[in-house]
């Protein structure tokens, strides 16, 4: 072979070479480029996702009063259980794999909104009979949405006692839907919003356990002076926070003030 040839088959090579190696790089970048797109789409989604849980207070038959205080005690730790899990879900955007929210999120909250529901259970069936079936409102899923965790409802209860602490102890507290009565919510401040939205479902939950535990204190102003009043504030200021960080990227919303008041019923 003369030393031309050789030379020029050893040139072909390189290119051959040196072509292969581009493919090669090129698919990696692609893999790469196309695991980041995943990523970044799945932790988009996870950020504009809210926890969705059935609602287990519409779903209880009349409560007996010695089993009442018990039971909301128990409803009151579900809300703050979606409040806890939805601000683990807003915290960990793009961690774990595709099964993360699953594993690390849903999974133990269904475990325990199990143990709640089966206290609710227990409780109620040491006065009447017991309930069946409520441990399948135990999953919650991922919504999309301003759409509310648990759509607003009240469980039935037993006559309240002509005494001022039955009269309470069969009251819940409700108040105006604020997640439904808001625009469209910008990515930049999907986080925040969803922070304080959880914000006024705690402070919901501690309030009915203000009104479960003060049943016979104070006069006949109490609840509105010790429990809605201060509940009011609270709720002002977080929709406050809410119309703010939704102006920051669009037009502010108007008139949410209105919704801050609650009543016991």
């Amino acid at each position: 072979m003369s030393r031309r040839a050789g030379a020029h088959r050893v040139s072909r090579r390189t290119k051959i070479a040196t072509g292969a190696l581009g493919l090669a790089i090129a698919a990696g970048a692609l893999v790469v480029s196309t695991a980041a797109g995943n990523s970044d789409s799945a932790g988009a989604a996870q950020a504009a996702s809210r926890i969705v849980c059935p609602d287990v207070a519409s779903r209880l038959p009349a409560i007996p009063a010695r089993a009442k205080a018990e039971v909301d005690r128990n409803l009151a730790q579900l809300g703050t259980q979606i409040t806890e899990a939805e601000q683990r879900l807003a915290s960990s955007v793009g961690q774990g794999g595709p099964n993360f929210v699953q594993n690390a999120i849903l999974g133990p909250l269904a475990d325990k909104r199990t143990a709640a529901i089966e206290r609710i259970a227990i409780s109620i069936g040491r006065a009447a009979a017991k309930p069946q079936g409520l441990a399948d409102l135990a999953p919650c899923s991922l919504g999309t949405g301003g759409a509310p965790s648990v759509a607003p409802s009240s469980a039935p209860s037993a006559a309240p006692s002509s005494s001022a602490g039955g009269v309470i102890g069969a009251r819940r507290i409700v108040c105006p839907d604020v997640a439904s009565r808001l625009p469209e919510i910008p990515a930049r401040a999907q986080a925040e919003v969803d922070r304080n939205l959880a914000q006024l479902r705690t402070q919901i939950a501690e309030a009915e356990q203000r009104l479960a535990s003060s049943a016979g204190q104070g006069g006949p102003n109490f609840v509105q002076n010790a429990i809605l009043g201060p509940l009011a504030d609270k709720r002002t200021a977080a929709i406050e926070r809410i119309a703010i960080s939704i102006g920051r990227a669009a037009a502010k919303p108007q008139g949410l003030g209105a919704l801050a008041p609650c009543s016991a019923r």
